[in-house]
């Protein structure tokens, strides 16, 4: 009887746990069907009400905002520049860095992990006056490489990275690599980083996310309107010439939302393994 019981209770919560899941899934898709949805819609058929089906003005709407100066394209493409840029420098030198910590023993290792762990802590708001100063003095302002040089040094990713190799790096294949008279980076490229895929996989998807939404920074460092990207030029629409234009609004949203949501459809499995395997150690 009390396994019955038991049997019974199992499967009620793991139904109310499914119901609490799709409940939660629905909240989630619905907004971002919805301007999706609207992207192809007219103003007038936006202000009649809400509609889950697509309609047919997407083309209006698009060259609604290209009478209004709003380059999608270039701004995609200088998006997917900075963005890729950032993502690769980012996994491998963070990568490399935590393999450095955790492989090796030095002399203040244990002082450079806290220092990484402060800078951690420490908002890009505090110091963008400085770092926007410094560009300046070295000629990067209004210039990609502002935006994707400082991602060799992070801190946040570095972290992670670091937390993921202590549960997978296995240190007989770091000795048998030596043995066999391999050099330090050629273990690394060869052994370590396929070993440690799955986590590069996942930070590569979280690091090229916020390099894609990164506005902040981009708006302080960028004047060059040819130079925008997504979000800087999403911006824009706030303006007085689209106030009644909802559907070339809805769709440059869309615009810069589709992408991070085609990178998660792709990759979420990535993520889901690089976070299993990186919290477990044999």
């Amino acid at each position: 009887m009390k396994k019955e019981h038991y049997r019974f209770s199992l499967v009620l919560s793991r139904v109310l746990i499914y119901i609490l899941l799709a409940i939660l899934l629905v909240i989630t898709l619905v907004p971002v069907w919805l301007l999706i949805v609207n992207a192809t819609r007219s103003t007038l058929q936006i202000q009649q009400g809400i509609s889950f089906l697509p309609s047919t003005f997407i083309l209006s709407n698009y060259k609604i905002l290209l009478s209004k100066g709003l380059d999608l394209p270039r701004g995609f493409l200088n998006s997917f520049t900075i963005a890729a840029a950032t993502t690769l420098l980012t996994v491998y030198f963070s990568m490399l860095t935590a393999y450095g910590i955790v492989a090796y023993e030095f002399k203040g290792k244990k002082f450079l992990y806290n220092f990484i762990l402060v800078l951690v802590m420490i908002p890009m708001q505090l110091s963008i006056i400085g770092f926007y100063h410094y560009m300046v003095k070295i000629g990067l302002d209004d210039n990609y490489l502002s935006l994707i040089l400082p991602s060799i040094a992070s801190a946040a990713s570095v972290f992670f990275c670091k937390q993921y190799l202590e549960g997978v790096m296995i240190q007989d294949l770091i000795d048998a690599g030596r043995i066999d008279g391999a050099s330090e980076l050629g273990i690394f490229h060869r052994i370590m980083f396929p070993l440690a895929a799955p986590g590069a996989f996942t930070l590569g998807i979280f690091t090229f996310v916020a390099a894609w939404n990164n506005f902040f920074n981009a708006f302080i460092l960028i004047t060059s309107r040819d130079k925008y990207t997504m979000p800087m030029l999403v911006q824009t629409l706030r303006g007085d010439v689209y106030r009644h234009e909802y559907g070339a609004i809805y769709l440059g949203l869309a615009a810069s939302v589709v992408p991070i949501i085609i990178i998660y459809f792709l990759f979420s499995r990535y993520i889901v393994n690089g976070i299993s395997m990186g919290a477990v150690k044999e």
